[in-house]
Parts: structure tokens; C-alpha cells; sequence
């Protein structure tokens, strides 16, 4: 059976099966037949084809890997985890936006630990002024989800009032080309922060404010599928979400 998305995906990129082979080192008839026949490489092939597609191994041979081999790498995937959210150290969060290439993407409810951190401020305009992609999601303060999560935690109108704080904040930084805000109406089970391929995620707990929650670091391992799962939910998080007015 034809591999459509291995297709689709050389297509969205420009690429030809002669391209690719050049590339990666494999004959292009070899590329050929992962297309038109679903052939599946060797898993070095698999891997450098899906870096170079910037997708998934399993989404593109969604069959290669067994069950417990995407358990285990998926475990590999896992770096830390803090009990809370305010156990994760400074440097690391400077880390993992220092380090990005690509992208840098946060997504929470107002987030005002990280707007009042005038190192991190600096490197996501530094960031963003060097070409990387920099998306900000927040709440919409206006929104029932926004109102909720404040009776949540027992704080009421706060968290509108943080997020319109954050905004401020986030003046200077709003005004580089290459940074993106938007607000979203959804209700965010956990906040996640995004440094390429890194991401540390913060869990939201019903009634506990997200600091005190529980944090995982993780960096995604061929053939895992956790933190593909975060980064997708970004997405979908992402493209349901509006400009925040002004912007």
C-alpha cells in the first residue's frame, strides 16, 4: 500500500524522492519504493527522513515501531519531573529558550512568573529579532474558562487580572516582528513551554494554583510519542485561538 503521508509530506517540503535521497544518503529508486510500495526504511533512514520532514517516525511508519518499543522510548523521553512547578530551576527555564533553533512556544492561562523575568523577556526578544518563531498563548480574560479557573483556585476575577498585567508586561516584547499573541477559550489541564523539541509541562490541579503543581521535562526520542502529544495539543490549542486585539 502507497505511503500518502510520506507523500504528502516530501510534497509540503518541496522535496522529490531524488532530493531526499540525496540527502539523507539512500538511492532515490529506495525512496521510491517507500513511497509507492510502503516499503519501511531501516530505522537510521526512518529517523533522518522524519528530522528532515520535521514529523513524527510514527506518524509516517506508524506500524515500524512495536508497542513496547514506543513504550520505551517514549520513557526515554521523560527527563524530570518536579513536584511543583517552583522546583523547576531558573537556569533551566533560561535553557530552554536559549537553546532554541526553530521555535519557542508558551501556552497558559496569564503565566506572570514568566512576564516579570526580565532575563527570559530578554531572550525571547533576542529570539524572536534572530528569526525564531515565538508564539504566546493566553486566556482570554474575558472568557468564562478564564473566570472559572479564578474560582478554581479561589481567587475569582484574579487570573483576568494577571493575564491583562502579563499583556503589559509584554508590551515591548509584542512589538518585535516574529512574536505572535493570541488568547484561547479552552480549558488548559496543563500549561505547556515550548523550546523546540524541549518542552517543560506544567500540570493544572483542580483548586491548587499552577506553581504549586506538578512539572515534567521532556525532550522528544524518535519513536516516543509523550511529548508529540503535548506538541500537538499546542497546535490544536493554537489554531482555535484569536489574535489578541491590537496586535
Amino acid at each position: 500500500m502507497p505511503n500518502e503521508r510520506l507523500r504528502a509530506a516530501l510534497l509540503e517540503h518541496g522535496l522529490t524522492p531524488s532530493t531526499l535521497g540525496d540527502e539523507i544518503g539512500v538511492d532515490h529508486k529506495t525512496v521510491e519504493r517507500w513511497i509507492s510500495l510502503g516499503r519501511i526504511p531501516y530505522r537510521r533512514h526512518r529517523y533522518a527522513v522524519a528530522a528532515r520532514l520535521a514529523v513524527d517516525e510514527a506518524y509516517l511508519w506508524p506500524d515500524a515501531l512495536a508497542r513496547e518499543q514506543v513504550a520505551a522510548a517514549s520513557d526515554s523521553e521523560v527527563l524530570a519531573i518536579y513536584p511543583h512547578r517552583s522546583d523547576v530551576p531558573r537556569e533551566l527555564w533560561e535553557r530552554l529558550f536559549n537553546l532554541a533553533e526553530r521555535e519557542i512556544g508558551v501556552l497558559v492561562y496569564a503565566g506572570l512568573f514568566l512576564a516579570e523575568d526580565a532575563a527570559i523577556q530578554k531572550i525571547l526578544a533576542d529570539k524572536a529579532r534572530a528569526g525564531i518563531r515565538v508564539r504566546v498563548l493566553l486566556g482570554d480574560p474575558a472568557s468564562p474558562q478564564v473566570a472559572e479557573r479564578g474560582t478554581d483556585e479561589g481567587i475569582e476575577d484574579a487570573v483576568a487580572t494577571k493575564i491583562r498585567n502579563v499583556l503589559v508586561l509584554y508590551r515591548a516584547l509584542r512589538s518585535i516582528e516574529g512574536t505572535e499573541f493570541r488568547f484561547h477559550q479552552t480549558i488548559l489541564y496543563n500549561s505547556i513551554y515550548r523550546g523546540d523539541d524541549q518542552l517543560l509541562v506544567n500540570t493544572h490541579i483542580y483548586g491548587l494554583p499552577a506553581a504549586r503543581a506538578p512539572a515534567w521535562h521532556l525532550r522528544k526520542v524518535a519513536g516516543g510519542e509523550i511529548t508529540g502529544i503535548y506538541l500537538d495539543s499546542f497546535e490544536r490549542v493554537w489554531d482555535s485561538a484569536v489574535p489578541v486585539p491590537g496586535e
